[in-house]
Formats: structure tokens, C-alpha cells, sequence
């Protein structure tokens, strides 16, 4: 049976709901799936015949947790089939400067861990005002303001597309499948 490896690292919890439905997806059409959060194990990739990374960002940055981990075992990752899945309210700016920056994040991320994706999907994540300490919810407003999104902080807002979600893992289980296929 196919081993696969969802591995993710988060800040708000909304990543870790993004996670879940990736290895659901995946364990429904695979095979075995470990979901794992980067910063509390440290599984090792070579033990996984393929690995999907979910982190957001923040600051214009992924999660040292995740980042390490990546790092660590690029080796291993660069021989299985990977994808990586970045969680970013970028994602819902319409102007191809923030499309660029998105798609920047991501490369500088996994060239900087010397990690080659088979795959990649940025997404957008959710705007959780309800959770931030005060300091974190006016920071946001501000910044979502100057890009027209939402800022009634009395609530919070999640992005996310499901469905675009489920189809990405859908196409990475095809990508393990043939790629188990080609080594049996």
C-alpha cells in the first residue's frame, strides 16, 4: 500500500483544516495517509512514497517549523512525488504584482530548501479577526483594507475554495498513482 505523508505548519489553525481535507482526499483515493504537524514530529520523508507540505503565509514567510523540516530532507523529497500548498490571503488580490509576489514566496521557499515540488497550488486561507490578539486584528484590517477585503472584525472570514482544493489533491494522487504504477 502507498505510504503518503501530509505534512503542514500553522499559525491561526485555519492550515490545519486545509490539511485535513488534503489527506482526506488523499486517503480516499491512494492509499495510507499520516497527517502530521510540522512542529510537533519530525517525520522523515524517506520513509513516505510521497509527500504533500501545507504551510501559510505570514510576513511574507512560511514557518520556521516547516521550513526546517523541508530543508532537512530536500534529498528524500526530490525523489518521491511532492507537492507544496501555500495557504495565502494574497492569493485573492486580483492585481498581477500580488499574483507575481505569491508565486515568488513560494519559489524563494522551496529553492531555499533545495526542495523541487512536483507540485504547487497557492490558496487562499481565512481571515480569523475573532482569534488575533487586538495588535494582530488591527494589523490585518489595515492591511486588508488597502486591498479592498473585508474588515468587520467582529467576525471572520474564510476564503478558501473546497472544491479547487479537493481537485488539487485529486491531481497529486493521480501523480502517485502513476508514479507508483512506473516503479512496480
Amino acid at each position: 500500500m502507498t505510504r503518503i505523508l501530509v505534512l503542514y505548519a500553522t499559525t491561526d489553525g485555519h492550515t490545519t483544516k486545509v490539511a485535513t481535507a488534503l489527506a482526506d482526499t488523499l486517503r480516499a483515493q491512494v492509499g495510507d495517509v499520516d497527517l502530521v504537524n510540522a512542529g510537533s514530529a519530525s517525520p522523515r520523508a524517506e520513509d513516505y512514497d510521497a509527500v504533500l507540505v501545507a504551510a501559510s503565509v505570514h510576513a511574507g514567510g512560511y514557518q520556521a517549523a516547516v521550513r526546517n523540516w523541508a530543508r532537512a530532507n530536500a534529498p528524500a523529497l526530490n525523489d518521491r512525488p511532492t507537492a507544496f500548498v501555500s495557504v495565502c490571503l494574497a492569493v485573492l488580490q486580483k492585481d498581477p504584482k500580488a499574483q507575481q509576489q505569491v508565486g515568488a514566496t513560494i519559489d524563494q521557499f522551496t529553492s531555499g530548501c533545495g526542495w523541487r515540488p512536483s507540485m504547487t497550488r497557492a490558496i487562499a486561507g481565512a481571515l480569523l479577526y475573532r482569534r488575533y490578539s487586538w495588535i494582530k486584528r488591527w494589523t490585518m484590517k489595515r492591511i486588508v483594507r488597502r486591498s479592498g477585503g473585508d474588515t468587520d472584525t467582529s467576525r471572520n472570514y474564510e476564503y478558501t475554495d473546497w472544491s479547487e482544493l479537493r481537485t488539487f489533491a485529486s491531481e497529486f494522487g493521480a501523480v502517485i498513482r502513476h508514479s507508483t504504477r512506473s516503479v512496480a
